[in-house]
């Protein structure tokens, strides 16, 4: 047994409404549907898979210098001298001659891995995931309890979503 589609009628019906209150006096002066995207599904998943993707897109690329840790000259010493086999810079006269160089285990050495300017920085997110992250959001901000849990005071407003009459424009 199916059912026959609902009319125009009957939806906008079902949805629920709002009390708009006039700015000046804070009475309510009559009511409205609250628009659909504030009864859209809750996704926080979604959201803030969009919002950190997003956020990666204001990165600026860093890397070292390329030559970083390799501006001395030194070799191994080989085996045999009951030392590690990391080259070690050359020369006499100074504290410098003998150390370890090159190494990531080194003092003045270069890193592991050193960072490139290439990296994959900025992320691509699908225009359809952002739009349904952005109308998760927005129906976040109708739900109370949500709202209170982020910290902001409502305690005392009337209603959420509040809705202003026209007059608060002026």
């Amino acid at each position: 047994q199916e059912q026959a589609p609902k009319s125009v009628d009957e939806k906008i019906m079902s949805r629920p409404t709002v009390t708009v209150f006039d700015p000046s006096t804070g009475d309510s002066c009559g009511t409205t549907h609250m628009p659909d995207v504030l009864s859209a599904p809750i996704r926080p998943d979604v959201v803030h898979d969009v919002h950190v993707g997003m956020a990666k897109n204001k990165r600026q690329a860093y890397a070292v210098n390329d030559m970083a840790g390799h501006q001395t000259s030194a070799i191994s010493w080989g085996t045999g001298r009951a030392v590690s086999r990391i080259p070690r810079v050359n020369g006499g006269g100074t504290q410098r001659s003998g150390q370890g160089a090159f190494g990531n285990m080194c003092r003045s050495g270069r890193m592991f891995g050193p960072t490139k300017t290439w990296r994959r920085w900025h992320r691509r997110i699908n225009q359809n995931q952002r739009r349904y992250a952005v109308c998760s959001a927005l129906a976040a901000t109708a739900v109370a309890p949500l709202v209170m849990a982020r910290g902001h005071r409502i305690e005392d407003l009337p209603e959420v979503p509040l809705v202003l009459s026209n007059d608060v424009a002026n």
